[in-house]
């Protein structure tokens, strides 16, 4: 989940500030104005996080009907991919036009040359030497 903007901490100091500035008006003339255009502000602020917050809403609808139009505009490109390759056929050069690959049929790997086994010429062998065995 994302992480949402931690906004709370400073709007709530702002509204403190703002109502003991009203509070204590008498106390600071000078900065009455710029109390006004932090109430001002504020309301602005309240009024963005709102559309933010509605933004992030419709972004995720938005997200749903884009993954729902991909998957029918897929579907609906393989049908006609599909339609092309029955009307012109599996190994139609025109299928190219449609982003399909024409069947050429199977390469053949060629055979390696077989190689044959050399001839053994049978041989005479000694008969096994008796082995001698101690007591």
């Amino acid at each position: 989940m994302a992480r949402d903007p931690k906004y709370g901490v400073t709007l709530n100091g702002w509204e403190r500030l703002l109502v003991a500035f009203e509070a204590n008006a008498g106390d600071f003339p000078q900065l009455e104005s710029y109390r006004a255009q932090l109430a001002e502000m504020l309301g602005k602020l309240k009024e963005a996080a709102a559309q933010q917050a509605a933004l992030a809403a419709s972004k995720q609808e938005e997200s749903k009907r884009l993954r729902k139009l991909l998957t029918e505009g897929r579907k609906l490109a393989t049908f006609m991919r599909n339609g092309a390759r029955r009307r012109y056929g599996d190994d139609s050069e025109k299928l190219v036009e449609f982003g399909l690959l024409p069947f050429r049929g199977r390469s053949r790997k060629a055979k390696p040359p077989e190689v044959k086994p050399p001839a053994v010429k049978p041989t005479e062998t000694a008969p096994p030497a008796p082995t001698e065995t101690k007591s």
